[in-house]
């Protein structure tokens, strides 16, 4: 006699099972929404769920959220001479990728940032997410050192929360860059960047251990249009000039070449020699609109560990 998706004999399928706890209790989605989307019954997500409480697999948080995409992984990795690449279910509906892949880059940081060392961040709402999803500890000797300058309007993006956040979770020193993110004029950066202590976070940067990065685009969705961090004009400008978005304030070209604007000459961050020395970067970034900056920055070389989602990750596999 065959076996049934309903059968309750069918092999428990553990993949599959994580992929259902992390819509169920990460997302908050319903047994329905999740049977939608995988095609399967409401009431055989509801028996794996059980199975997974039961097997050990979920307890109060899912116990292996990452991993469930070897293959994809795999792909990602061996395509782009990446040292790994972890990929994290696509949200459903409208729910944010970033929560998402933050979550994982979170994780990340928790398992491989070791006792007394440094590890450098961005902005963005990635960032925030993963400094959420951080395991606390303390008397480590770790530090984190905010890579960019800050913005004038606090939303919950605010670079400097971010930072704050994440160095209270690591029980760490927090080092800032104490000036905007862009200057008014090149002149000013200039004269910030020669200026205490900013000269000395930058001095930091090509001595950190691990940099979280994350990925700005230039879509229509930019947050940093959004938000107004760029005005529309420079948005437009910036597309005309070949840039696809921007990592830690270099703005890329769809080869991963640095695109020369007004605007990179005001930007107060580190120079790309000093991000690249950092010997473990992270650039964790998630859904469509972030591909094309992703895979710049693949190819400018920022990235050892990519962390993003699937929906991204098939994107850029197929190119």
């Amino acid at each position: 006699m065959p076996v049934t998706p309903d059968d309750p004999d069918d092999a428990f399928d553990a993949a599959m099972a994580a992929r259902i706890c992390w819509h169920y209790f990460k997302e908050g989605q319903t047994q329905d929404a999740i049977a939608t989307r995988l095609n399967l019954t409401r009431k055989r997500v509801n028996r794996i769920l059980g199975e997974a409480r039961e097997r050990g697999l979920v307890q109060i948080t899912i116990q292996h959220p990452l991993g469930i995409y070897s293959e994809l992984e795999a792909r990602l990795a061996r395509q782009f001479g990446l040292a790994r690449a972890i990929v994290v279910p696509s949200p459903l509906g409208d729910a944010d990728v970033r929560a998402m892949v933050g979550a994982a880059a979170g994780e990340y940081v928790s398992e491989h940032l070791a006792s007394n060392a440094s590890l450098g961040i961005t902005w963005g709402g990635t960032i925030n997410a993963a400094a959420q999803s951080i395991r606390k500890r303390s008397d480590q000797g770790n530090s984190v050192v905010l890579l960019c300058g800050g913005l004038a309007e606090s939303t919950s993006i605010n670079p400097y929360d971010n930072a704050s956040m994440m160095a209270r979770a690591l029980d760490a020193r927090c080092h800032y860059l104490t000036a905007p993110m862009f200057a008014a004029s090149s002149e000013l950066r200039q004269a910030l960047t020669e200026s205490e202590p900013v000269r000395s976070v930058l001095a930091m940067v090509p001595k950190l251990d691990m940099a979280l990065l994350s990925a700005i685009d230039l879509t229509e969705d930019s947050k940093a249009l959004e938000y107004g961090v760029i005005s529309r004009g420079d948005w437009r400008s910036l597309r005309t000039a070949g840039a696809v978005g921007d990592i830690c304030g270099h703005y890329l070209g769809a080869e991963g070449n640095l695109i020369q604007h007004s605007l990179s000459t005001r930007v107060i961050n580190p120079p790309m020699k000093s991000l690249l020395a950092i010997p473990h970067r992270v650039l964790a970034a998630g859904g469509m609109a972030k591909v094309a900056i992703m895979s710049a920055a693949i190819r400018a070389k920022l990235c050892h560990v990519l962390i993003t989602d699937e929906n991204a990750a098939s994107a850029l596999v197929k190119g």
